[in-house]
């Protein structure tokens, strides 16, 4: 009889030739072989046009715990959408591939999975985070979006984009169905939108118990971040989420 698969992780991946000269990948793999639990790592390539594809399945070819998915370039919600329909696992966690919040804090998420939570999210908003070399702008970026998050979309949450959450099966099974803002985008880029306000929002919407959860958290430097025009971007993305909701879109 096949084991049940404890816990699932999901890595999007998209021209990371640089992040993975850094070890990231094999940072995931040591903290999980030292588990107890039974795991699985799907990494999911957003159509990288570098050698990403390449240099993952080198990495994971004597890895039976791990697994390549390649898509078209879609963007990055599409691509975590993938991972999350495709884990086998009872609990699924998504993370950045820079580890820009390590692996190891997922020690913390699953203490609250244990408390009967069905939706865990890091924070780093929230008493005991930590938050390292982040630029002024990006912080300030974060600041706003999620003000204007709780007070046009979800009360109660303080950091809904940090790219560290988990969701129980049953969480995924019932929420991936509903999401919509990111299906109607046109353009294939790193932008990730709300999707995670999305997810958010359904989950409260339908009563699944959510818990915030204190990170550690470090910047890693990026060009993929178009600060005005993204977040001109998310605010859309929020209204659109407000909208879906009044006008019953989301009960369908």
């Amino acid at each position: 009889m096949k084991k049940t698969i404890f816990l699932s992780v999901i890595i999007p991946a998209y021209n990371e030739e640089e992040n993975f000269k850094k070890g990231v990948l094999k940072e995931v793999d040591d903290y999980l072989k030292k588990q107890r639990y039974l795991w699985e790592v799907i990494i999911v390539d957003d159509g990288s046009i570098d050698q990403t594809p390449k240099l993952i399945r080198e990495f994971i070819k004597n890895r039976q715990n791990w697994s390549l998915i390649q898509n078209p370039h879609q963007g990055k919600a599409a691509a975590v959408i993938r991972g999350f329909l495709t884990a086998r696992g009872k609990n699924i966690l998504f993370t950045d591939f820079d580890q820009a919040t390590p692996i190891t804090e997922v020690k913390k998420i699953l203490k609250k999975i244990e408390e009967g939570y069905q939706i865990v999210i890091g924070s780093r908003e929230i008493k005991g985070a930590k938050r390292e070399k982040e630029p002024f702008y990006r912080h300030l970026m974060g600041k706003v979006f999620n003000f204007l998050v709780r007070i046009l979309v979800i009360k109660g949450i303080n950091d809904t984009q940090c790219g560290f959450k988990l969701f129980t099966s049953a969480a995924v099974t019932k929420l991936f169905s509903k999401i919509k803002v990111y299906k109607e985008r046109k353009v294939a880029d790193a932008y990730t939108g709300a999707f995670d306000v999305e997810l958010l929002f359904l989950a409260k919407k339908y009563g699944f118990k959510v818990a915030e959860v204190p990170i550690n958290w470090h910047h890693v430097k990026t060009n993929r971040v178009n600060p005005l025009k993204d977040s001109l971007r998310m605010f859309f993305d929020i209204i659109k989420i407000r909208f879906y909701d009044l006008s019953g879109e989301y009960e369908k």
